[in-house]
């Protein structure tokens, strides 16, 4: 079931750090590289609080996506203003869950959510399963590089579309 969250206060913050634990530690290896692996993990997922807090629920019209079911969060996303539209990011399944379509549910319900939205979606063009599922959903591509909302481009990721 599709859960929308604008706040901290509506998050089950260990339930989202679960989706975002395999992301968490790859992020921790590269932020914290001097750190023991449990201590890599705890200093993510606080920046990851505090990136939620400070920056990302105070922006007007933030919202995270949650899939839920049986009381357990099984995929995210962050959706926020971007353009003329809106931006989602961070589509992530929890391991346990891949494959099964969790994020395809997600993403359709988003759309379905915010009809006459434009959304889109920047995805790291080795990402294969993220791409066909966002084609899948109606997704086009539009660019071969992010543009990001601070200004940053990377040449990394591409941009795609989703047009109501």
């Amino acid at each position: 079931m599709l859960q929308i969250v604008s706040g901290l206060k509506e998050l089950d913050f260990a339930g989202l750090m679960a989706v975002y634990e395999e992301g968490n530690r790859e992020n921790g290896r590269d932020n914290y590289p001097d750190e023991p692996e449990y201590r890599q993990l705890f200093l993510q997922e606080e920046n990851f609080y505090r990136y939620l807090q400070q920056i990302f629920f105070v922006t007007p019209g933030a919202v995270c996506a949650v899939w839920e079911e049986n009381g357990e969060y099984r995929a995210a996303l962050r959706l926020e203003p971007y353009k003329d539209g809106l931006l989602l990011e961070a589509l992530e399944t929890a391991p346990a869950y891949r494959r099964l379509g969790y994020a395809r549910q997600l993403i359709k319900a988003v759309l379905a959510r915010y009809p006459a939205e434009r959304i889109y979606s920047h995805v790291h063009k080795k990402n294969l399963p993220s791409l066909a599922i966002h084609k899948a959903c109606g997704f086009q591509r539009i660019s071969e590089q992010a543009a990001y909302i601070d200004g940053s481009v990377n040449s990394r990721c591409c941009t795609l579309c989703y047009e109501p």
